[in-house]
């Protein structure tokens, strides 16, 4: 009768059991596979089927058992990993919606605001309806399989055993808050200038025919203009959304 020691059994686990963690750490953060729609269940078996099938891909690791003294730090290093890809995917979404936003305000529509149960955040309907674009952006443009790209190419630059903390130090991830500040207002610029040189010229209609109501006609044209603006810029919001995929995995795989 064939018989099993620990390291057999560690030995054909640990190469499975860690790299899961870490994608399982993806999927829970990463923008629509953390979806509260996303059943938990099926969550943990993709990330278990993606562990299975990137065996192929991943490089040499270390057999790691689960009563090591370094299990513990193991286990901390691929979480934060795991995290840390999601959160940088997120700054794509975040990018594009604070631009739905800083839109919204221009044309007068951030009033029109209501609660996001996804985000549990009070969020305007021009941010959400960039933030959905984004979305569907994501999975038509391969989002989802440069994510996967960026966690098997993650085992490389941070392979299996290193300190968690000097993970965190390589990933200058605090670089990427200026990241949504710079691209959100890269793609809403078109439309700031268009909108702001519409205030001008009402302050001006204003003051040449004081007997108009500015605030009367501002909104509908302001309204108007944003959403003519918007139609017409929609269909080159991929350029930045892919510039900032790029910039997001190139951080995991070494790029």
């Amino acid at each position: 009768m064939p018989t099993f020691s620990e390291a057999d059994i560690m030995a054909l686990v640990s190469p499975v059991f860690w790299p899961f963690l870490r994608i399982l750490a993806v999927f829970s953060s990463a923008p629509i596979f953390s979806a509260r729609s996303v059943p938990v269940r099926s969550r943990v078996a993709l990330a278990f089927l993606v562990a299975v099938c990137a065996q192929a891909g991943l490089p040499d690791q270390p057999v790691v058992g689960l009563t090591d003294p370094n299990a513990f730090s193991v286990v901390l290093q691929q979480v934060v990993v795991g995290i840390a890809i999601g959160l940088a995917v997120r700054i794509v979404f975040a990018s594009v919606e604070l631009a739905g936003e800083v839109i919204g305000l221009q044309m007068g529509l951030n009033f029109a605001g209501f609660f996001d149960p996804s985000t549990n955040s009070q969020t305007s309907a021009v941010g959400r309806f960039f933030g959905n674009i984004t979305m569907l952006l994501f999975v038509v443009l391969g989002g989802h399989l440069m994510l996967l790209q960026a966690v098997v190419a993650s085992f490389e630059t941070f392979p299996l055993g290193g300190s968690a903390f000097e993970s965190i130090n390589r990933m200058q991830l605090h670089q990427l808050g200026a990241v949504v500040f710079r691209y959100g207002l890269w793609i809403a610029l078109p439309m700031i200038a268009m909108l702001l040189f519409i205030n001008i010229v009402l302050g001006f209609v204003s003051r040449i025919a004081p007997q108009m109501n500015a605030f009367a006609i501002g909104f509908p044209i302001t309204l108007t203009a944003g959403l003519v603006g918007i139609a017409a810029t929609l269909p080159m919001l991929d350029a930045p959304v892919v510039a900032l995929l790029k910039l997001a995995t190139e951080i995991f795989t070494g790029g």
